[in-house]
């Protein structure tokens, strides 16, 4: 009986001791919470954010930085007997705003009583100035020092973009690891395209702690800290002051303006309008301010150079006439009645060759050229003719970098449309379709789409005489001084070179004697340009101009879209113009031009 009793009692004891055994490596190992109550009194872990990369324009001239901010976080755990009147007097809030915020804090999904967590975002320079000598009377609350974006200049937020919090999608998309909540990540712009190298590597920094919460040092000499690394800087392609004057030329405005140096693919100016200023979007007031921005009307943070898609109009005739020649379908002499009962036409001009063609943007010339392109009497059937043609006609426009997106350094580009074979089929579910059904693409309408850099890019493969770089924004990625390797690619046409010296002519001649004579025209420089007024049914046409100069060597190619602002020889023109005269020689001397342009009368009375 005692025996039985003895072994009872020793299996008790055996039972006890491994209940205490199985709690104590929950205690320790498993359950992470008491280690961290212990670590969060003796151990304060603090980030190190790094500086993010800085920008620069092609001159040197410095167009981002960081400015200092401070958040506020707090380890709820060690806040005892807050004086909230107190508190609420030194960080500006009132007793209501406190209250928010302490519910907001436990509503947080990451949220522990034992780490630190954000309550207060971006405080200023000034914020921190005010509270600074009175933190230390609010245990439990502790300063984090980090930057956010400032800006040199109120142009170009489109080409740059802006910075703000990551956001739970994007966390959930970050298969790398490497964003937390409250990182900030680029949005829009160089800023986003560029990230991965703006945005450095954070560091961190471990300091012990008396059981009163003041600071003793770094942990074990600091052995368990890293440093933050800062982010590469960036120098890009934009002429900052040409950008501002490009901005103030399409001030009231809607439409883009974007200048390309032809010999390397650099943008010199990227206009979106109507734009909004950079600093808005940075600071504490930057949720309150995007909403405003997201929801004005106008659309400001649509990027027109790269989003916006139109027709391209009469601009798109050199195309077209270069295409031609490619495929001997046309000479440069070959001569074409214009022909009014065929397709409307302007002007008073008749029975042109092809740089009087291009020279007064003669419709039914260009009407007869792509019926010669596309109907060439290879097959028996229009309709397999026509077929055939379109896939030859497609092959070498795409060439031009139509049709496709480009492959710039930016987001949220879209590549417009050229129609084939296969369009035509889904678009006219499966019935047969001819050239009678789809001979406006002849004169840039129908359903041609392009974006405008898509437009000054082709003015500069006109320039370069058949070839071009792909446009971007950045011309050197930290110490390296180049830009990223597909940017020093070569891209030629499918058409011969010497077809575009008809091209550069007609368009020396459209300036000189043609439809932008009166506000195109420079007096020390020879411009080549084509102007196009886009139909907008039952709103008035766009105006479009493409451009570039000298003639020999070009320094610069142009593309302009001004919305509802009727023919391209007035508001495109002019601004090109312009923006051209000020590139080459450092102003501007036709005040009278700048006046018409900001004045706005573009439109017939």
């Amino acid at each position: 009986m005692n025996e039985g009793r003895k072994e009872i009692l020793q299996i008790a004891f055996v039972l006890v001791a491994l209940i205490f055994v199985v709690k104590l490596f929950f205690i320790q190992v498993l359950d992470k919470r008491y280690e961290q109550l212990a670590d969060s009194n003796a151990i304060l872990k603090e980030i190190e954010y790094p500086f993010r990369g800085l920008i620069y324009d092609r001159n040197g001239k410095l167009l981002v930085y960081n400015s200092p901010e401070y958040d506020l976080y707090i380890v709820k755990k060690e806040v005892r007997e807050l004086d909230s009147t107190y508190f609420c007097e030194v960080f500006s809030l009132t007793q209501e705003e406190l209250r928010v915020k302490f519910k907001e804090l436990r509503a947080r999904k990451e949220y522990s009583s034992v780490k630190p967590t954000v309550f207060l975002k971006q405080l200023s320079n000034l914020d921190f100035a005010k509270i600074q000598d009175h933190i230390d009377e609010f245990p439990g609350f502790y300063i984090q020092a980090r930057t956010t974006r400032a800006y040199t200049s109120s142009s170009a937020a489109n080409a740059l973009g802006y910075v703000s919090e990551v956001s739970k999608t994007q966390l959930e998309r970050d298969s790398t690891k490497f964003y937390r909540q409250g990182d900030y990540i680029g949005q829009s712009g160089i800023e986003a395209f560029y990230e991965n190298y703006l945005r450095g590597q954070r560091g961190v920094r471990y300091k012990l702690r008396n059981v009163e919460g003041l600071e003793k040092g770094s942990f074990k000499n600091g052995t368990y800290d890293t440093l933050s690394v800062p982010g590469q800087d960036l120098v890009t392609t934009l002429d900052i002051s040409l950008q501002e004057y490009g901005e103030f030329l399409m001030k009231g405005k809607a439409g883009s303006i974007v200048a390309i140096e032809p010999g390397t693919g650099e943008i010199l100016a990227f206009v979106s309008g109507p734009s909004y200023d950079p600093m808005q979007l940075t600071g504490k007031h930057y949720s309150e301010n995007f909403a405003h921005i997201s929801s004005d009307t106008n659309k400001p943070l649509f990027n027109r150079p790269l989003m916006a898609q139109y027709r391209p109009g009469s601009i798109f005739k050199i195309a077209q006439a270069m295409t031609a020649l490619q495929e001997k379908v046309i000479f440069p002499d070959t001569r074409i009645r214009c022909d009014r009962s065929v397709i409307n036409c302007h002007g008073a001009h008749s029975n042109e060759d092809l740089t009087g063609a291009i020279t007064h943007s003669c419709n039914p010339y260009f009407h007869s050229v792509l019926r010669r392109m596309l109907n060439k009497g290879i097959s028996e059937s229009p309709y397999d003719d026509t077929r055939i043609g379109l896939e030859e006609w497609n092959k070498h426009i795409r060439s031009f970098g139509f049709g496709n997106k480009l492959g710039i350094d930016l987001p949220n580009e879209k590549g417009g449309l050229i129609p084939d074979p296969a369009y035509y089929d889904r678009a006219y579910r499966g019935r047969p379709w001819k050239f009678s059904n789809i001979y406006s693409l002849a004169i840039g309408e129908g359903e041609n789409l392009v974006v405008p850099m898509q437009m000054a890019n082709f003015a500069a493969t006109v320039a370069n005489r058949g070839y071009f770089y792909t446009p971007h924004l950045v011309k050197s990625v930290g110490k390296t001084g180049k830009p990223l390797p597909q940017y020093e690619e070569k891209h030629k046409t499918t058409i011969d070179s010497a077809n575009f010296y008809v091209a550069v002519a007609a368009m020396e001649n459209v300036v000189k004697s043609g439809t932008g004579q009166y506000r195109a025209s420079l007096q020390d420089v020879v411009v080549c340009g084509k102007t196009g007024s886009v139909q907008n049914e039952p709103r008035p046409d766009h105006s479009v101009f493409i451009a570039f100069a000298p003639k020999e060597n070009p320094k610069i190619a142009v593309s302009v879209y001004v919305e509802f602002s009727g023919q391209g020889a007035r508001a495109a023109a002019s601004i090109a113009s312009l923006m051209i005269e000020k590139y080459l020689q450092g102003s501007t001397r036709r005040p009278h031009i700048e006046q018409y342009v900001l004045n706005g009368k573009f439109l017939d009375p």
